[in-house]
């Protein structure tokens, strides 16, 4: 078990591996943020709200300002350039990590699972030695040059795109997914126009297919790759599979995220042949590069929290679809058609008089679509109208409450907050939130 655990861990192998991951990484975000930019997202998802919704414990994370969210945005921009050159690579991968995951904490109705994934990468890159080769690093410092590294260096991408894919799997084991092909029951037919595909999509045998397919892909592909006999087709799958999803749904650079970073699982001797082509190898030394002690218990904790976070859910009661308590951080990916309609009631205790809020006035389209039916962004926006009636109409104490209706997958739409909680009174906890309703 020891010499397993060893071989995983501290056997010496080829850095090749690392270092055209870090090369695809820093090119694909560096296109990815400067698309960003071009599409004018930073203006429509940044600089037009008026307010912005936090995650719980990084409500200190504040826009910046115009200027700010510009310089945010060219600093990951340069920054993934220079992880791709190897140029200045700890500074680099510091300064992207935490651009981009600031970015990311921003507003939390942005929240994507693979934003989520990029900044778990960063972060793990910053520890990994992948400037040791092909970098202009070694050209500035030929001693850093380096053939060989440990191969936890490259496990741990392995082990997180492991944890990604399974979470993922086990995540479509729910009666929604498996019995009523729920959403793709509801997304495939929209899609009847494509050429010779779209056909297919109006039967609901294809959903279920998807479905069932999709869940035995994300519960298996990883530990495919891991095997010689079976990582080509399994490659091929993965293209083919992400490829789909890419044509389909509009689900950003996830596809090329996945496609790009599932190449670690080859062995050296087919990340070699790539990279003869790109620029010639010095290798001077092979020299070990060992964890220090601070940075084991760091692995470990972070391995613990990655196995860990996606289960949390567990800890609530109801169904994390409709609650949604433990639902972020746990690669549930497109398991939910949610359409809800939430209405804010402000009531002064002294006067007795009150109000109904016209949620258009605070937030954005998409704001308002994320909020109506995500039980916690509606905590968040009572408490702002709490400080806004405080500020400008003088009422010490609002009352405020909602009446929330959801449809999940189809399903009629029912209440999902009580209507008759103050939501002003209420804070915000790692606490099952009893205030939602059961269906």
């Amino acid at each position: 078990m020891l010499s397993c655990c060893e071989s995983y861990i501290s056997r010496t192998v080829s850095i090749a591996p690392l270092i055209t991951f870090r090369i695809l990484f820093g090119a694909l975000m560096m296109l990815g943020t400067i698309r960003f930019a071009y599409q004018g997202w930073i203006e429509r998802l940044y600089l037009e709200p008026k307010l912005f919704f936090k995650f719980y414990g990084f409500e200190w994370v504040q826009m910046p300002g115009e200027m700010g969210m510009y310089l945010l945005f060219t600093v990951a921009a340069i920054s993934a350039g220079m992880i791709m050159l190897g140029l200045f690579y700890r500074l680099a991968t510091i300064l992207f990590f935490l651009s981009f995951t600031y970015i990311e904490l921003i507003d939390a109705t942005n929240y994507l699972n693979h934003y989520y994934l990029v900044c778990l990468f960063a972060f793990l890159l910053i520890f990994l030695p992948a400037h040791r080769a092909y970098s202009l690093d070694t050209w500035r410092k030929p001693h850093l040059v380096q053939s060989h590294v440990p191969a936890w260096t490259i496990n741990i991408l392995i082990f997180q795109l492991t944890v990604v894919y399974t979470c993922a799997g086990i995540a479509k084991l729910n009666p929604d997914w498996l019995f009523k092909a729920m959403p793709l029951a509801i997304w495939l037919p929209e899609h009847t126009d494509i050429p010779i595909l779209g056909y297919f999509f109006q039967f609901k045998w294809v959903a279920y297919l998807f479905s069932w397919g999709g869940a035995i892909y994300d519960l298996s592909i990883a530990y495919f790759l891991m095997h010689k006999r079976t990582r080509l087709f399994a490659y091929l799958l993965v293209i083919l599979f992400h490829g789909m999803t890419y044509l389909l749904f509009n689900i950003g650079l996830f596809p090329f995220i996945m496609i790009f970073s599932t190449l670690i699982f080859f062995p050296a001797s087919f990340h070699t042949n790539i990279l003869r082509y790109t620029i010639p190898p010095s290798f001077h030394h092979t020299s070990q590069l060992t964890l220090r002690s601070s940075q084991n218990y760091l692995l470990i904790f972070f391995c613990l929290l990655q196995l860990l976070l996606p289960f949390r859910h567990l800890l609530y009661p109801g169904n994390v679809l409709w609650t949604e308590e433990g639902y972020r951080f746990a690669w549930r990916v497109m398991l939910v058609e949610k359409n809800g309609q939430a209405i804010f009631h402000i009531k002064d205790p002294t006067t007795g008089r009150s109000t109904d809020i016209i949620n258009g006035q605070y937030l954005t389209k998409f704001q308002e679509k994320q909020m109506s039916i995500q039980p916690d962004f509606m905590l968040q926006f009572a408490h702002h109208l709490k400080k806004e009636y405080q500020m400008k109409h003088g009422i010490e104490q609002p009352i405020i409450t909602v009446d929330a209706h959801i449809s999940l997958n189809a399903r009629p739409s029912k209440r999902l907050i009580d209507p008759n909680i103050n939501l002003a009174a209420i804070h915000d906890s790692f606490k099952p939130k009893e205030w939602i309703l059961k269906p």
